[in-house]
């Protein structure tokens, strides 16, 4: 199929050429509906509890308060005067907007619960109402036309709808900012790189076309299911990195074989029988990893599968077929553009340095290798006190008005709304069990007060009935509401939802417990759960597919081991920076715990991103030892040929990744300094030196496999081997290393 390609590109360029300008044209008609129909949560395991809870809330009690408006006093309390008139108004005005439901307000019924310890401010609980995508735009609009400060009254805006809210317009700008830093840095780097202008655009172009295709798939995907807005992000990165590296393959080896002499078309096909079949075997492995992220039943982390795959496919088919058609087009002129002190712009990829410090870790394996691998284990200690949670208020930064409103509700008042439990009956109870109910759960360590049907409650004591308790009871279930004062991601407010999970539900009714501190749990189950899936599934397809291009068992274990130490040591500096909160100060962040889907999402993507660089590597040492050379030489050639790609190709995503530490959400900095630190450490402590080392200390048993699947990868394997030219690509490559000393 490679081959039919190559011919193609050098036969009709201008075809090839013209039919994917048409198609880039379509993909941008589609792709710019993306931003219509994705949406921002995400989050929640529509088969968990507090999802079912919340559900049953909706359907019987007209919804849970999704937005909290805080109103406060100017001057005096807030049930006097100027003030109170304010806030009967702005709740008047609520009622009778057609977006929400189940107003509650303290200017309405006067409730304790409502109101600030102080006296000063009080509390609005509004449902908006609709899904994602709606929630957020009515959302919107209710703030831009509540929540402003006049004479009498400020108001603050929080809960989950406000935070969401101020999470999603964050990420926008944030990643309109990573963006206008990347795009040119990378530029530059390129022209730097290849030392021309043309050459450099190349993978530019490769990238934008990446990227805009995903755009179209999205659309089309967020018109059938659920896809999470965030997937903007990834394909914006992804698409950008992995567009630079497999063009910056291909156009490294096509100028190879030009130094070498060969015509146009014949490095076209060359190239793309080395060099493709490379990025073929690429994107299976880095698809096969991002396709882990489908086990999950979150679609905030499914909707990341559907943009890696999408990015991954299309990347790796525009390099395929449209970069050969550039490069048979552009001929000698790929050069094009050359700069002053660029040393000859026909330069292959040949990095002798690579190849020398490869010699030298194998000539001391064990004294190169294991120093690097103490630094990588004590960069993965912090793993062992790692903590999880989800996202909430503390990711924008303490100017952000939800985050700041979340401070006033937690300080200020008795219990925290935004954080409280929420109780489901699945049947009927009369008023007595609800109030023995009630009464077991302000008992339990944590809890502050209980709001029933039959009366609110602390400490197993009746502080009496409320105006808004008719409104916790159907003919068919009771809610109940249990306030803690605990922070809603600690171990303390973790224990309470459990202690109120195994009390008995009141007249031997089951029951739902909901909020947010029971998504966070049931989220980490959710995950938890289907993470061993996952990582079998990334193992076994790792292992496959490394089998199948190398021939080797020895080879795919290697990789995961390796891939696993850099990984491990990726992840814990990132606990060590947002957990325990160094460099909080610099980067501008509120330490948390670890936010536990991004954690996953950054393991699936650096582990294939450390595949694509695996694959880059071992197809040369492969292809050499296929040819017939040593292992020693193999391996140095090896490194030495492809030294100078990966390392360039992961400076310049590790630019992509890294604009994102500019970014004002934390889970959004968390993920680009990760994966970011993930890939350099991979290029060059991975690459670099432990992989001469293993292979040094593997030896002979390197390629080796037992004999039933060494036949079975003799009739189904693809190695670099089988190029037709290849003796002559022999010669060449160890007259040059050999020229090189």
């Amino acid at each position: 199929m490679l081959g039919s390609i190559g011919r193609l590109a050098v036969e009709r360029p201008k075809a090839v050429l013209i039919a994917a300008s048409v198609l880039l044209v379509a993909m941008v008609a589609v792709g710019v509906g993306a931003f219509g129909v994705l949406k921002s949560g995400g989050f929640d395991d529509t088969g968990s509890p507090s999802w079912k809870s919340q559900q049953a809330i909706n359907a019987q009690f007209g919804g849970q308060a999704n937005l909290i408006l805080v109103v406060g006093a100017r001057t005096g309390a807030i049930d006097q005067g100027t003030a109170a008139q304010a806030g009967q108004t702005l709740t008047r005005e609520l009622s009778a907007d057609h977006g929400v439901s189940n107003v509650v307000s303290y200017f309405a019924d006067h409730s304790p619960s409502l109101r600030a310890t102080d006296g000063r401010s009080a509390m609005v609980l509004v449902r908006v109402l609709g899904d994602d995508t709606t929630v957020g735009k009515t959302t919107d609009r209710l703030l831009t036309g509540y929540v402003k400060d006049n004479a009498a009254v400020t108001v603050q805006a929080g809960g989950e709808a406000a935070v969401n809210h101020n999470v999603t317009t964050q990420v926008t700008k944030d990643l309109a900012k990573a963006e206008s830093i990347a795009i040119p840095l990378t530029l530059i780097l390129l022209v730097l790189a290849f030392g021309s202008l043309v050459a450099a655009l190349l993978p530019l172009a490769i990238g934008l076309v990446a990227i805009l295709g995903t755009f179209a798939e999205l659309a089309i995907l967020g018109r059938i299911t659920d896809v999470s807005v965030f997937a903007i992000n990834l394909t914006t990165a992804l698409g950008l990195g992995l567009g630079i590296d497999y063009a910056l393959l291909m156009v490294a080896r096509f100028r190879e074989y030009l130094s070498q002499g060969k015509s146009v078309p014949d490095a076209v096909q060359g190239t793309m029988r080395t060099a493709g079949r490379t990025i073929a075997f690429s994107a299976l492995t880095v698809a096969a990893a991002l396709a882990a992220l489908l086990v999950f039943p979150f679609y905030f982390l499914r909707s990341f599968a559907y943009a890696g795959i999408g990015v991954v496919a299309i990347a790796a088919g525009s390099a395929l077929i449209i970069m050969p058609a550039l490069l048979s087009a552009l001929g000698t002129r790929v050069n094009a553009g050359r700069l002053p002190w660029a040393r000859n712009a026909q330069q292959g990829s040949a990095a002798p340095a690579w190849g020398r410090l490869a010699s030298a870790v194998m000539k001391r394996p064990a004294l190169m290798a294991l120093p690097v691998v103490a630094i990588l284990a004590f960069l993965a200690t912090p793993l062992l006190g790692a903590s999880f949670g989800t996202p909430d208020e503390t990711v924008l930064p303490t100017s952000a008005p939800a985050r700041q409103a979340a401070d006033v509700l937690h300080n200020d008042f008795q219990g925290n709304q935004a954080t409280a439990m929420q109780i489901i009956t699945t049947g009927p109870a009369d008023t007595s069990s609800v109030a023995t109910y009630a009464a077991k759960l302000s008992t339990l360590p944590g809890a502050v007060r209980v709001d029933s049907s039959a009366g609110s409650y602390a400490h197993g004591a009746s502080l009496g009935t409320g105006p808004s308790d008719t409104g916790m009871a159907t003919a068919t279930a009771q809610r109940l509401t249990v306030f803690t004062s605990a922070d809603g991601h600690s171990g303390a407010a973790e224990q309470l939802v459990r202690d109120a999970r195994a009390v008995p539900g009141p007249g031997g009714t089951s029951t739902l417990i909901g909020g947010d501190t029971a998504r966070l749990i049931d989220s980490e189950h959710g995950i938890t759960a289907r993470l061993p899936y996952a990582i079998a599934w990334v193992v076994l397809t790792t292992f496959i597919v490394l089998f199948l291009f190398t021939g080797s068992v020895t080879q795919p274990l290697r990789a995961l081991v390796l891939n696993t130490l850099g990984l491990s040591a990726s992840i814990g500096t990132m606990v060590w920076i947002f957990q325990k909160g160094h460099l909080s100060g610099a980067l501008g962040f509120t330490p948390r715990p670890m936010d536990t889907a991004m954690t996953v999402l950054l393991f699936c993507i650096a582990f294939g991103l450390s595949m694509d660089y695996e694959v880059f590597l071992t197809s040369r040492i492969k292809e050499l030892h296929a040819l017939g050379a040593d292992l020693h030489l193999s391996v140095s050639e090896g490194l030495a040929r492809t030294g100078r790609i990966v390392s360039t190709a992961a400076g310049l995503l590790a630019v992509s990744f890294f604009a994102f530490g500019t970014a004002s959400v934390s889970f959004l900095q968390f993920f680009g300094l990760g994966c970011g630190l993930a890939i350099l450490i991979d290029a060059l402590l991975i690459r670099g030196i432990l992989v001469p080392a293993a292979m040094r200390l593997l030896g002979r048993s390197a390629w080796w496999a037992p004999g039933p699947l060494r036949r079975l990868h003799e009739r189904i394997g693809v190695s670099e081997g089988a190029d037709e030219d290849a003796e002559d690509q022999f010669g060449e490559l160890v007259g040059t290393s050999r020229a090189g000393g």
